[in-house]
């Protein structure tokens, strides 16, 4: 699942126009970097759901012909990460699935997506993060967003001042995490700190370069080391 309903308002004045998947970085619209690198995994089947100039997103990936695009419609109500996976529960399925913000580009030096992959383990976890080293990444002015076990188990930073690591917006989950979630528009977030409590949230760190484009800026910024 892509999640590429959001308003797009820190990229403004770039989605007055256009709603945030489609603004171009390197040549190319957010959505197609994200799709891009899911195909190459071998992802056939993407629902992905739209709210803010929904239309147009639909026209743009009905041209795709690499990937079977399934539209989950936000239309009438925004819904967040955790809600916006909850309504598409019925396009997703019940198997494990790959969900993906779309405002990460990354430049890969090793095999990000296959190795978060391989780590996943339904036997002992439920959700498994794509997470990035904060030193050397683009466009995050966070703080980092937790740590990483030896055996593969996530930990959020907490009350740590900082922490090296930040999730970079690309998860495996088993789509029943939401089940029991609120009807209408919720985060991912608590359930995530919920799992990791319980010690069911893995992650796996890319070795590359991570791109967060979030804002004009960043947008300008990742343009500049893809050309490079």
């Amino acid at each position: 699942m892509v999640l590429a309903a959001g308003l797009g308002t820190r990229m403004r004045p770039l989605t007055d126009d256009r709603p945030k998947a489609l603004v171009e970085v390197g040549g190319r619209a957010l959505i197609d970097h994200v799709l891009d690198r899911l195909v190459e995994v071998g992802v056939t089947r993407a629902v992905v759901n739209v709210h803010w100039f929904a239309d147009r997103l639909e026209s743009h990936l009905a041209a795709r012909r690499d990937v079977e695009i399934v539209i989950s419609d936000e239309r009438a109500e925004l819904l967040e990460t955790g809600g916006g996976l909850k309504k598409a529960r019925g396009l997703v399925g019940d198997d494990p699935v790959w969900v993906a913000n779309i405002d990460s580009v990354w430049i890969d030096r090793g095999d990000a997506l296959n190795d978060l992959a391989r780590l996943w383990d339904p036997e002992c976890m439920d959700v498994a993060l794509l997470l990035a080293r904060r030193a050397g990444s683009i466009g995050w002015p966070g703080r980092g967003d937790g740590f990483l076990d030896e055996d593969g188990r996530f930990r959020f930073r907490g009350e740590a001042p900082e922490a090296p690591l930040a999730y970079m917006g690309v998860h495996i989950t088993r789509p029943q995490v939401v089940d029991d979630g609120p009807d209408g528009r919720f985060s991912l977030s608590p359930i995530w700190r919920r799992l990791a409590d319980e010690g069911r949230l893995f992650a796996s760190v890319m070795d590359g370069d991570w791109m967060h484009v979030g804002d004009p800026e960043a947008v300008r910024a990742a343009d500049a080391r893809l050309a490079s």
